[in-house]
């Protein structure tokens, strides 16, 4: 150990880098990283390490060791390359021998186990559309699930929506980055944009908005789109929305042999267990292959969603080789 080097604890080391963290990354990257250095913490406190100045290279290579019990190797992968920046940090505030980093190694992920091919399909979508269109017209289920569906949005853009960021004679949601006022988008500036809303849909929300949308604000004194009688809806209760309009049982029978009326599934906080229930992130993947599926330009698609043409390739576009081809013959065929 050098000489040189300011005793750290390991608590003191993850608080000063979320601090310097916090304004540079979205709130989403921050809980990220403040979960993932939790690990860490974790690790040091059961192998008594209580000053930065100990780590050593075999000391890492334990934490790798131990982090990676009972994960997939993409989440072992995103502690770690976390876990590499903090340490880079470490050692400019010569808390760690300058280095360090290099002795954490990242582990490879098959392209395969990196993007998950977990999506809403078309069909149960518009199956889960149409009863809600039957049954829920223009509730808080029916808008959260249908601007998700025809939009291919984030979670946390549904989220900001304010009730002023529809415009139903232009027919669109405008995107707007407020990271001052409680919601942030996850690309900022660059995020923002205009969405196009097809006609049946803004009266959907025009509807919602009139007849079944709480009258409330939030504590900016914003109106939020999306309400709960408590303000702004949380990004858990949308989630928990979705989980439970996805599931099969909400609308008929469960494919899984189950009882609804005693499966743990159907519980509040327990349905994303369920085999068939779909998160929004899902939503969003089956959203976009629904849209290059039926003929949209990749380039429409990405900024629509505001995703690049790399990521889209990667993680979200779960068309076949064949259906790309098909896609381009008709292309080809009617120049």
């Amino acid at each position: 150990m050098s000489d040189g080097l300011t005793p750290t604890p390991p608590a003191k080391a993850v608080e000063l880098y979320l601090n310097q963290r916090e304004p540079e990354v979205s709130e989403k990257t921050y809980q990220n990283h403040q979960y993932r250095l939790k690990q860490f913490l974790a690790f040091c406190s059961d192998h008594e390490i209580n000053d930065m100045n100990r780590l050593t290279g075999r000391n890492i290579h334990r934490f790798r060791v131990w982090a990676s019990q009972d994960v997939e190797p993409v989440t072992l992968r995103g502690y770690l390359q976390t876990f590499r920046v903090f340490l880079e940090f470490c050692a400019a505030i010569d808390a760690v021998e300058p280095g360090m980093r290099e002795s954490v190694q990242i582990p490879e992920v098959e392209p395969e186990d990196e993007a998950r091919d977990e999506h809403l399909e078309a069909s149960r979508a518009e199956s889960i559309l149409e009863y809600l269109e039957q049954f829920a017209y223009a509730s808080r289920e029916h808008v959260v699930t249908a601007i998700l569906w025809h939009t291919g949005i984030r979670l946390g853009t549904l989220r900001s929506f304010d009730v002023g960021d529809f415009d139903r004679d232009a027919q669109c949601l405008d995107v707007r980055h407020r990271p001052e006022t409680g919601t942030p988008l996850k690309n900022k500036k660059a995020a923002e944009r205009s969405i196009a809303v097809g006609p049946h849909y803004c009266d959907v929300i025009k509807d919602y908005i009139t007849h079944n949308r709480e009258k409330v604000t939030d504590s900016h004194g914003r109106r939020p789109l999306i309400t709960s009688s408590q303000g702004r809806l949380s990004e858990g209760s949308i989630r928990e929305t979705i989980y439970r309009v996805t599931q099969p049982c909400e609308f008929g029978d469960c494919p899984h042999g189950k009882d609804p009326k005693t499966c743990k599934h159907r519980r509040h906080g327990q349905r994303a267990g369920c085999p068939s229930s779909r998160s929004p992130h899902a939503i969003r993947r089956g959203s976009i292959t629904n849209h290059l599926r039926t003929g949209s330009p990749q380039e429409v698609v990405s900024d629509r969603a505001n995703v690049s043409g790399d990521i889209l390739d990667k993680h979200y576009d779960e068309r076949t080789e064949r259906e790309k081809m098909e896609l381009r013959r008709e292309f080809i065929d009617g120049l």
